[in-house]
């Protein structure tokens, strides 16, 4: 869910686009040991089991489900956790469907347009991030600091974005043509080179990443501009939410815990997974750290990590409906916290 920084084809964004939802038969790829193990090791205990596929490669953005394992958090919630590390190969939306796993971490336009559909048996029943991480950004002697910057220029667009971008221009009365959308493959270089304008990636760690690489960056949210959606949805079965509401709630309640250890200090958990979680990413440990201080303010709620408030929702529905995803208020259940 971010840029290139660690490997240059390794971005689950660009799958996205060929989700199929009708077709199981995916290459369910969970055997990083270091990170799919669960809080014990992987003995058994008599606690209840329940698995959790992440979107993505390990990094600052799942750091608080590392810290809740490590801390023990999931244990005493009687909670036997098990933690699938994502990647290119993996869906998440599919993996829960498939069921392969209890919980997901999702996009809500990808969840909500699997539901609409294919008839996918889903809830929302959380969101990570309050305001999505997607943003346009681009360096400071450019002068893009609005979306009206933007007419005239030329934007790099990762290929599952472009119903984004066209929601985004609309919400803010930006006709399509005046802005030159271009191929983005999440790697600054030709933003640096001056070659585009700006791009539509992570603020949270694509600006350091520019940094690192002398250049001087600039962003901003698209959720700042009107396309208010959450990112990293808690999304489950129907059928769990029916039979197991309790100890959904007592799973969101560990991992909230997690976050809130995590926020204390945000740079002091990073280097200490430096040869655990983050091993192998190609990113650097300040990297890590300057991503999990950024996420903060994107996360945080007044009623605690992972609450959806009614206008939030109602801002996700209508935001989703300018990209002409049709979300109504029962998708989302936000009674659990």
């Amino acid at each position: 869910m971010k840029t290139l920084s660690h490997t240059p084809n390794l971005d689950r964004r660009q799958f996205i686009k060929s989700v199929a939802f009708g077709t199981l038969a995916l290459p369910f790829l969970f055997s990083n040991a270091s990170c799919s193990r669960d809080e014990n090791g992987g003995k058994k205990t008599s606690n209840t089991p329940l698995r959790m596929q992440s979107p993505w490669i390990n990094d600052a953005e799942f750091i608080g489900y590392f810290i809740a394992m490590e801390k023990g958090f999931y244990k005493e919630a009687s909670i036997d956790f098990e933690y699938l590390p994502g990647g290119p190969e993996i869906v998440a939306d599919s993996v829960l469907l498939a069921k392969r796993s209890e919980i997901a971490l999702t996009t809500p336009d990808v969840t909500i347009n699997a539901i609409v559909k294919q008839n996918a048996p889903f809830k929302i029943i959380g969101a990570q991030y309050q305001k999505n991480p997607l943003g346009v950004v681009s360096l400071k002697e450019n002068g893009i600091n609005t979306p009206q910057d933007l007419i005239g220029k030329t934007l790099a667009v990762p290929p599952a974005n472009h119903l984004t971008v066209k929601a985004f221009l609309k919400i803010n009365e930006i006709p399509l043509e005046k802005v030159r959308v271009v191929p983005y493959q999440y790697d600054p270089t030709p933003l640096l080179n001056g070659e585009v304008d700006a791009t539509l990636d992570f603020v949270t760690n694509v600006p350091y990443t520019i940094q690192e690489r002398g250049g001087n960056p600039s962003s901003f949210l698209l959720y700042d501009f009107g396309f208010r959606i959450f990112n990293d949805t808690v999304v489950v079965r129907d059928e769990m939410l029916k039979e197991h509401r309790d100890l959904l709630t007592a799973w969101l309640l560990a991992s909230r815990r997690g976050w809130e250890e995590n926020f204390k200090d945000p740079g002091a958990y990073p280097p200490l997974f430096k040869d655990s979680y983050f091993s192998g990413t190609g990113r650097s440990i300040a990297n890590e750290i300057f991503f999990n201080k950024a996420q903060r303010p994107l996360m945080e709620n007044p009623k605690g990590i992972y609450a959806m408030s009614e206008e939030a929702i109602e801002a996700n529905i209508q935001s989703l409906a300018a990209v002409g995803i049709n979300a109504t208020r029962n998708m989302f259940v936000n009674d659990l916290l």
